[in-house]
């Protein structure tokens, strides 16, 4: 390092190794802080010369967004004072004016860097769960399927969701207003209670799906480029979220075997009004899906067997007790927690029966 009291320009900091360490790293053991405190006529050329490095050595990644404000309010600071000072010459105030362009640019780049990033993500019609949840997190519980298998979450007014591995869906511990609202992020398989004056709303990224009583699943993992649902039973309204940028309020109606695909770049609403037709949409329904709940004098064990299969849970029942007992009933459009009510009703002999996570168990002296 040459003497830095005969520095005079920016270029002479920004090839000094030690204030390079010291603007990037806090690592200060030329005691560059306190020769700038000593020398306030530099004062101001330091900090030309810090942001400079700043603008070009940090990740757009790694700037937060206090950062960007406070080196964007320096940078524009010190170039107003400028103004105000009297020039010493022709060609210090054209060298100063062009380093003070360069810094500038810099300093715009890197921020425009940030902002896209970190509010566009590089799509400007883009909204992920994580923006969702932050403006809307007062009193949610959060359940997040680490796991190589479905998880069974039951909600406050009964309604079912077959949560995918790689998923996490947040939700109120009760339900109170006039509607019912969570919050999805990657796959799930949805069985509704019916309330007519309490609708069900999904929020995925950039859309709405809103219910009464249904089943329908939602896929909508926040690095796909596709949101898509597809229904079941009942029908299902699906709108924009308002919050997406340049999104409308358009509004689809799905029925019955038919479903959306929702373009997250493009944002447009692709209708399939028969999913048979479409191989991709085939393949991620799952056996909750494809197996059917309608029974007629069917043994309560085999019934068991199917809900086992179904929702990938494990039930515990005195087999030997309910062994002769068979049953005729329609589960096809019923949540998880009514299909097992309506069962445990069906059985009689006061049986009931308790869900911890993916474990039930039945208790039971026998059918009537």
């Amino acid at each position: 390092m040459q003497n830095r009291n005969n520095y005079i320009e920016i270029g002479e900091f920004l090839a000094d190794e030690s204030f390079k360490r010291w603007v990037l790293q806090q690592n200060d053991q030329q005691n560059w802080e306190l020769w700038t405190l000593e020398n306030p006529v530099r004062a101001k050329l330091v900090e030309e010369a810090r942001v400079l490095i700043f603008a070009m050595k940090v990740p757009a990644d790694d700037l937060s967004a206090d950062a960007v404000q406070t080196a964007l309010e320096a940078t524009w600071h010190k170039i107003e004072n400028k103004k105000k000072t009297t020039r010493k010459t022709k060609v210090l105030f054209l060298r100063n004016n062009w380093i003070k362009g360069i810094a500038a640019t810099l300093v715009f780049g890197l921020i425009s860097t940030w902002f896209y990033h970190n509010f566009f993500n590089a799509n400007d019609g883009e909204l992920n769960y994580n923006e969702l949840i932050k403006e809307n997190s007062d009193g949610l519980l959060e359940q997040t399927n680490n796991s190589n298998k479905s998880q069974v979450i039951i909600l406050s007014d009964g309604s079912s969701v077959l949560l995918q591995p790689k998923s996490k869906l947040s939700y109120p511990k009760i339900f109170v207003g006039n509607e019912r609202k969570v919050y999805l992020s990657g796959e799930g398989f949805f069985e509704i209670s019916k309330d007519a004056k309490k609708p069900f709303l999904v929020y995925s990224n950039e859309i709405i799906t809103k219910v009464i009583g249904t089943s329908f699943r939602i896929k909508s993992y926040e690095n796909d480029s596709n949101v898509e649902v597809i229904v079941r039973t009942g029908i299902v309204k699906i709108h924009s979220n308002k919050s997406a940028f340049n999104s409308t309020k358009k509004e689809v109606i799905l029925l019955p075997n038919q479903a959306l695909r929702y373009g997250r770049k493009t944002l447009i609403f692709n209708k399939i009004t028969n999913i048979t037709q479409d191989e991709s949409l085939t393949s991620a329904l799952g056996d909750v899906e494809k197996l059917s709940f309608e029974f007629t004098d069917i043994p309560v064990v085999q019934i068991f067997r199917t809900i086992e299969q179904a929702y990938l849970v494990d039930i515990d029942f005195p087999e030997n007790k309910l062994k002769e007992c068979h049953i005729t009933t329609s589960l096809t459009d019923q949540p998880l927690s009514e299909k097992l009510k309506i069962i445990c009703k069906s059985i009689g002999n006061n049986t009931t029966y308790q869900m911890n996570g993916n474990q039930i168990s039945i208790q039971s002296i026998g059918c009537n």
